[in-house]
Order: C-alpha cells, then structure tokens, then sequence
C-alpha cells in the first residue's frame, strides 16, 4: 500500500462478514483486498464488474408466468382459494 491509505469502514452482518471472510481466505485474500480488488474493477470498467439482476425477472421465471397466466385466461388454472390473515405491524 502507499502512503496514501486510508481506513474505510463498512458495515455488514456478521454472518456475511465471516463467509466471505472465509471465501477470500480459500482464494488466499483477506477481505480488505478483497473489497480493492472489486474497487479497482468498478472503476477500470465504470461500471460494477458483475451482473446485478433480481431473478423474479428470469426467462424461466417469465416463461411459468405467462403459462400460469394463459392457464388462468383459458379456464384450465387449478386455482386455490387462501384465507387472508391480517397482522397488526404495530405487534
């Protein structure tokens, strides 16, 4: 490192901490290089180095949706009925 360091601090849950920690550990890294290593990247490529996406939007996820909802359309749906239980968010 260079004369120029600073100390960061991120927060994460410890759970999380000590997996990755134990990840990195495997790939003999610590978590500070880590994080650089993923600094770094973001800024050679302006953008973060991996695909970000919510896997609701998925092709398969997609595809069942609209089979379900040609079902539900075409009548040929088996279609539960739930009972609604309301909860107090004040509890």
């Amino acid at each position: 490192m260079t004369k120029d360091t600073i100390n960061v601090t991120i927060r994460l849950d410890r759970e999380i901490k000590e997996r990755a920690e134990q990840m990195f550990e495997d790939f003999g890294m610590n978590l500070s290089t880590a994080v650089n290593i993923f600094i770094r990247q973001a800024l050679r490529k302006g953008k973060i180095p991996f695909e970000i996406y919510d896997p609701f939007y998925s092709e398969a996820n997609q595809a069942e949706l609209r089979r379900r909802i040609e079902e539900i359309e075409n009548g040929t749906a088996k279609l539960t009925v739930h009972e609604l239980i309301e909860v107090d968010d004040d509890e």
